[in-house]
């Protein structure tokens, strides 16, 4: 009998909601706390008709998106000067420390999207934008 565990493939149902600290929910989906995962996490994120994430930065990891419904329109920049618009079955990227924040640009629809990224922490490590002084 041998003290090593075998690496097991898993299927992961979101089950819970969880408050981000942009203010937009996710429901947990892999991670190092869901399946041991040591490099990755990937959520889903719902934001709710008109809705906006609270302007952040994302510390030491890379986020990839995947939008499955909606348009969301991401303004970014150390001033939130730049902004693009993604639409359901676009991916966008969002290197580690970028000042950002999203915007569902329905009045009437959630937008949803696939959130992974390098890390596989559950929780983000985010940081409001500005920083507090």
């Amino acid at each position: 009998m041998s003290d090593t565990v075998q690496p097991a493939v898993q299927a992961v149902r979101p089950d819970r909601e969880v408050m981000t600290t942009q203010r937009l929910p996710y429901f947990t989906g892999l991670s190092g706390q869901t399946v041991g995962a040591t490099g990755l996490a990937m959520h889903l994120v719902v934001i709710p008709p008109g809705a906006s994430s609270q302007p952040h930065v994302h510390v030491g990891y890379e986020t990839g998106i995947y939008v499955l419904q909606g348009r969301v329109e991401t303004r970014w920049g150390e001033q939130l000067e730049h902004s693009v618009v993604s639409e359901a079955g676009e991916f966008l990227y969002v290197p580690p420390g970028v000042p950002h924040q999203a915007f569902n640009l329905s009045a009437t629809e959630p937008a949803r999207a696939v959130v992974a990224r390098n890390d596989a922490a559950e929780a983000d490590k985010v940081q409001p934008w500005p920083p507090a002084e």
